[in-house]
């Protein structure tokens, strides 16, 4: 590990960016959402940049040439300007007031890198390829930003709300574990997700004094609708799904490029039907369905095509 990850608490603290084009706009924007002090020092200053600070009462704009005094009281500094001799500069002094610099696009100067990050806040997820490949860890972003649901971090504050009554009600400690991994996991997680925020929190309500839910190990099952084979037209609660279910029900009209996508290490039915030919008969795959469920399951019926043209979402 030639990095080793972790979050700074910047609210109210000194950051220091030099430059004021669009790379360090996009650093100032950062720092802004963590609520730092700002100071930017550039000969120069993008409309970009301005309009941060005009909208920003924590940013704060020198318009001249960086000076080694400027580092006195900073607790991170950011060189991101296209002169090497400023940058190499920066770093030097920061360097030798003991203070973290990040030189945009230059691993060697920096005592500190900026991963890609994705905000679900509270939640932040980060990822780094160590400067090797900031194309390659910005790939990986996607990725996982097409897994966490915008609403995520708003599921966070409700189980943070939540946290102390839980904690007073679900005992033992073993026991809560698993009504937090069920009630984030489950068919209440995915209500909220979905939109009904209301609902999902009465039925958080509810589990937390009904005994008998909180030990209620039945499982679920969902239709998902495969589309017509290309994982790129997936949505992304359906790919959320796939990736949480302990067992995937699949006909042969699902791709292997989106069975590729299904949680490695999920129990994989196959339950394909031809013309006069069904491996499995309709009423056998409910009775599966069901059974699954009742011991416990999360359970994805996975069909190709839109389950619910031609009221096949009803078989």
């Amino acid at each position: 590990m030639e990095y080793f990850p972790l979050f700074i608490d910047l609210k109210n603290k000194n950051c220091l960016v030099v430059g004021a084009g669009d790379i360090a706009s996009r650093k100032i924007e950062l720092l802004a959402k963590a609520g730092a002090n700002i100071t930017v020092i550039a000969p120069e200053i993008s409309n970009s940049v301005s309009q941060l600070a005009a909208n920003n009462p924590n940013i704060d704009i020198l318009q001249r040439k960086f000076s080694p005094d400027d580092i006195v009281q900073q607790r991170l500094i950011i060189s991101a300007t296209n002169q090497a001799d400023i940058n190499i500069l920066v770093a030097a002094t920061a360097d030798k007031g003991n203070i973290p610099v990040n030189v945009v696009d230059n691993p060697a100067l920096c005592s500190f890198i900026v991963p890609a990050i994705i905000d679900r806040s509270p939640v932040i997820a980060a990822v780094s390829s160590g400067g090797a490949s900031p194309v390659l860890a910005r790939i990986l972003r996607a990725k996982l930003e097409s897994l966490i649901p915008p609403t995520f971090g708003r599921m966070a504050k409700l189980a943070e709300k939540y946290r102390a009554l839980v904690k007073e009600n679900v005992n033992p400690p073993a026991q809560r574990r698993i009504f937090w991994e069920k009630i984030l996991q489950g068919s209440i997680a995915e209500l909220f997700y979905s939109g009904k925020e209301v609902e999902a929190e009465a039925r958080l309500k509810d589990a937390i004094f009904n005994t008998s839910e909180q030990l209620d190990n039945t499982g679920e099952v969902y239709l998902v609708g495969a589309g017509p084979g290309d994982a790129d037209l997936l949505t992304f609660r359906a790919l959320r799904l796939m990736q949480q279910a302990d067992v995937v029900v699949y006909d042969r009209l699902v791709s292997d490029e989106i069975m590729e996508l299904v949680r490695r290490d999920a129990e994989k039915i196959y339950v394909g039907k031809q013309r006069d030919n069904h491996s499995l008969a309709q009423e056998s795959i409910n009775e599966l369905l069901a059974r699954l469920a009742k011991e416990g399951k999360r359970v994805v019926r996975l069909k190709g095509g839109d389950p619910f043209i031609f009221g096949r979402g009803g078989e």
